[in-house]
């Protein structure tokens, strides 16, 4: 379980909700904090501290609580609640637009996109910040990032996925050669998807239109069309329609300037095989 930081009030009030219903549950049958913690394996300041919202309970205390108080599925219930609660406010934002979305384009140059990311992958790009995240914070992050990646998956609407990833990002060894081939091979696996399109960029291109940096597009069911850049300290929502229509004009360009989806593939097997 991981403590909460207290600055996100939306969170806050999640946890408080989750804790207000843990203990209304424990106190019905009767245990106390320290019972209830003897029964599902925590200590009784666990148990305190999620019962108080300061503390994101895990999937497997909800559910062993949920069993140990017999509250019939009212806590175990509530898992989706703490893992959202767990994850910093820009990813939760992100993430709800990203459901919204009927398309979604990126453009990364230096590390590949987060939602293709493997999970060792992942820890490498954390890990490799300065100044230093904590081992709490990796896994936070971590668990965030594949949270958002269901979306390529999910059953239901479908969004259309384009990822030009530049050929750098594709040869930076994060993590190791290992590390760096099993995300090749699973860049190859996503790029098989019947909604998703992968392009590389190639260093050879005299022309980058991408030369700024990363960014992405969310194309929303509801026919806006909103960016997102995310460098260094600055994580940013673009909706200033002038602001949009230029990140659209470059996606184009930077589309157009790729390797087609089909030649791109083959570039990856062929970059896998050199790794």
């Amino acid at each position: 379980m991981e403590p909460y930081d207290g600055d996100d009030e939306e969170s806050a009030a999640v946890l408080r909700t989750i804790g207000r219903v843990v203990k209304s549950c424990r106190e019905r049958k009767g245990l106390t904090q320290a019972e209830l913690g003897t029964a599902i394996g925590y200590s009784e300041e666990q148990v305190s501290s999620v019962e108080r919202g300061r503390r994101a309970p895990s999937e497997v205390f909800l559910e062993k609580s949920d069993r140990v108080l017999g509250a019939g599925g009212l806590i175990a219930g509530l898992k989706k609640d703490a893992e959202e609660a767990r994850f910093p406010k820009k990813v939760r934002d992100l993430a709800k637009l990203e459901a919204r979305a009927v398309e979604i384009c990126t453009y990364d140059n230096s590390v590949v996109n987060g939602l293709l990311q493997t999970a060792e992958y992942l820890k490498a790009v954390f890990g490799s910040r300065r100044p230093a995240f904590t081992e709490e914070e990796v896994e936070r992050l971590v668990a965030a990032r594949l949270a958002r990646q269901r979306i390529i998956g999910e059953k239901g609407m479908i969004p259309a996925f384009n990822f030009v990833q530049d050929e750098a990002a594709l040869r930076r060894p994060v993590g190791g050669k290992m590390v760096l081939r099993r995300q090749l091979e699973r860049l190859l696996e996503i790029g098989q998807m019947r909604n998703v399109e992968v392009q590389v960029l190639p260093l050879d291109r005299e022309d980058n239109a991408g030369l700024d940096g990363p960014f992405h597009l969310l194309r929303l069911k509801e026919g806006t069309t909103v960016g997102h850049t995310d460098i260094q300290l600055v994580s940013r929502l673009i909706s200033d329609r002038r602001e949009v229509q230029i990140l659209e004009l470059r996606y184009g360009i930077i589309r157009a300037q790729a390797l087609t989806p089909r030649e791109s593939l083959a570039y990856i097997e062929k970059l896998l095989g050199e790794t």
